[in-house]
């Protein structure tokens, strides 16, 4: 199936490592060009350089912080400026700090709110004003948005949030052609799952147990994560607007 990516133009925050570089991977293999950003410049270097192994010369990099009022309007100057278009965003960032909800620090959510929420919504903004009929507005979100993860509590409490946020501009982008969606991964084989795994003391028990509470019986890989992304920045999804979309092998019970 031709998905319709070929020379188009993306940003991919958070790209360096995880959900955010198989999202962006899966793009440039398709023929997008992406431009990937990091909080690092050797990250961001080192993932252009994995990209544009693919095909040559897709990939661009920027050294940022989603969390940093001028990041979003960098963002898309540079991906307009260094392609001369854009077409869409995926915005991903690694997850806060892990905890329950009262034994978090105030600090804590200040951090996570700046980064996760406020800093994600002002690249979705700042996307909206230079996308064109035809662009999407992609959010890397999780599967507490459905129900709550335990020992994560901070995520719990922006997630769902942030959703709700992305179906508010599905709504006031949609009659400018302009697509919102959100995925909702689960236990996808990342460093940050790993690390979850590991608090307990006892990583390879707390993934058999996890994996068990899974229809599919295993943890999803990166590959199958950035599959289901590229696919929703696509034309092929021309018609998929406002929907959160759980790539979890079936772990959320709900509708």
């Amino acid at each position: 199936m031709d998905l319709g990516l070929k020379d188009r133009a993306y940003v991919v925050t958070g790209a360096t490592r995880g959900l955010g570089l198989a999202s962006a991977r899966e793009l440039a293999a398709d023929g997008a060009r992406v431009l990937v950003s990091g909080r690092s410049k050797e990250s961001v270097d080192a993932a252009v350089a994995e990209l544009d192994s693919l095909g040559g010369g897709r990939a661009h990099g920027l050294v940022a912080d989603n969390a940093d009022p001028a990041t979003a309007r960098r963002l898309v100057a540079e991906a307009t400026a260094h392609f001369g278009r854009l077409d869409g965003v995926l915005i991903s960032v690694g997850g806060p700090q892990a905890g329950q909800v009262v034994g978090a620090p105030e600090e804590a959510w200040r951090d996570a709110f700046e980064s996760v929420f406020l800093g994600a919504l002002r690249i979705a903004r700042a996307a909206a004003e230079a996308l064109g009929e035809g662009g999407v507005i992609g959010f890397v979100l999780s599967g507490s948005v459905r129900q709550p993860i335990p020992g994560l509590g901070i995520s719990n409490g922006l997630r769902p949030g942030l959703a709700m946020a992305a179906k508010s501009l599905a709504d006031e982008l949609g009659p400018r052609g302009i697509r919102v969606v959100g995925l909702l991964p689960a236990r996808i084989d990342t460093d940050r799952v790993r690390e979850l795994d590991s608090l307990g003391g006892d990583p390879d028990g707390a993934r058999a147990q996890a994996s068990a509470a899974i229809p599919l019986g295993r943890y999803g890989t990166p590959e199958e994560f950035g599959k289901v992304a590229a696919f929703l920045l696509s034309p092929a999804a021309s018609y998929l607007t406002g929907v959160m979309v759980p790539v979890d092998g079936g772990a959320l019970r709900t509708l």
